[in-house]
């Protein structure tokens, strides 16, 4: 069952670009602290010229705010939406992530992953997860311990399959989560799964016959207990280290469908047929409503990664000028990985089809 389809992959991929200069990289970063009270010296490894720049200073005296010994030592990653800094709080590694888009709809779902984190304080998951230090929910900043490993995979959906003990560790790691069952009204739950339905059918993502099919699952599952999940179960929110995982990345935590971070799992794992293998086994041990409950999360789950991607492609496609450096090898990266999950959505749709036959 959910075998994997024919391995699409594109060549692999070089992890997160570096943001810093290689010239400044080389050297070494002399962070002096000014008298009490004033700002903190900002260390020569973040680049804080132009608009971009405007925005790293902007977050960087929000983090100070909140957080007056934290003193920034370099730009560990920038997305779209967020940006994230290590440096050190008193003597302590330490890492501040700051929203850069304060969109209502990107604003609460920080807001989210700061209410997570406060409420590890109080009740600690069966996982490692970094120390809350300070968080502002008005501006959008949360500042943790820098907890030390190496991220299993720094890809969405890795080029190349991660090994073996890597991926039964993030597994294991999800897998505790799963079980665990925070205090009633420390999480809601994030995905109202017919409304979903009827807008990804809205969109044209979803046939008539899909429609029926999913609804008929739910129907079956109505009675069905909710599952604690982390929401947002990518290898990349793993971190690898002796002491054993870590996860990190908590604003999707909540009460889902069983199956829901397997199902994501999953989905990240095409090149990898063992993996998936040992995933769609555990998520059907559990009996016809466990293995329902996964099979409405995985078509879910694969739906939103394709309206993701087409995007993403129709973008590069209506990119005005001649293309930068790399961007056919992007695109044509992003098609291949297009590729790859329609035939996994097709996979996942005859698996509900043979379900609803069952009922």
């Amino acid at each position: 069952m959910y075998s994997a389809s024919t391995s699409v992959s594109a060549p692999p991929r070089s992890p997160y670009p570096p943001v810093v200069d290689p010239a400044v990289r080389r050297r070494p970063a002399v962070v002096r602290r000014g008298p009490a009270g004033a700002p903190h010296p900002l260390s020569g490894r973040i680049d804080l010229t132009g608009p971009q720049g405007s925005q790293l200073r902007t977050a960087v005296a929000a983090v100070q705010r909140i957080c007056p010994e934290f003193t920034p030592v370099q730009l560990l990653r920038r997305g779209g939406r967020t940006a994230l800094l290590i440096g050190t709080s008193g003597r302590a590694p330490a890492v501040a992530k700051c929203l850069l888009d304060q969109s209502p709809a990107w604003a609460e779902r920080f807001r989210q992953e700061i209410a997570a984190y406060r409420t590890f304080v109080r009740h600690r998951p069966p996982v490692r997860v970094p120390r809350l230090i300070a968080a502002d929910p008005d501006s959008c900043v949360l500042v943790l311990e820098r907890m030390p490993g190496r991220v299993v995979s720094p890809q969405r959906h890795p080029s190349q399959a991660p090994t073996r003990a890597d991926v039964r560790a993030a597994l294991a790691a999800y897998s505790r989560v799963n079980l665990w069952r925070p205090p009633a009204g420390t999480f809601d739950a994030p995905v109202d799964y017919a409304a979903r339905i009827g807008r990804y059918h809205e969109l044209g993502l979803l046939t008539d016959r899909d429609l029926g099919d999913l609804h008929k699952l739910l129907h079956g599952l109505a009675h069905t207990h909710g599952q604690f999940c982390h929401g947002d179960a990518l290898l990349s929110n793993v971190l690898l280290s002796p002491a054993g995982p870590c996860l990190v990345d908590w604003e999707h935590a909540g009460w889902y469908l069983p199956g829901y971070d397997l199902a994501v799992l999953w989905s990240v794992l095409g090149d990898d047929p063992a993996a998936r293998r040992q995933i769609s086994q555990r998520a059907q041990a559990a009996g016809p409503d466990a293995r329902d409950a996964f099979l409405v999360n995985l078509m879910l789950v694969l739906t939103r990664e394709i309206r993701t991607y087409e995007t993403a492609v129709q973008r590069t496609m209506r990119a005005p000028g001649p293309p930068a450096p790399g961007a056919a090898e992007a695109g044509e990266e992003q098609r291949l990985l297009l590729r790859r999950l329609h035939d996994d959505c097709g996979m996942a749709r005859r698996e509900v089809r043979a379900a609803v036959g069952t009922r």
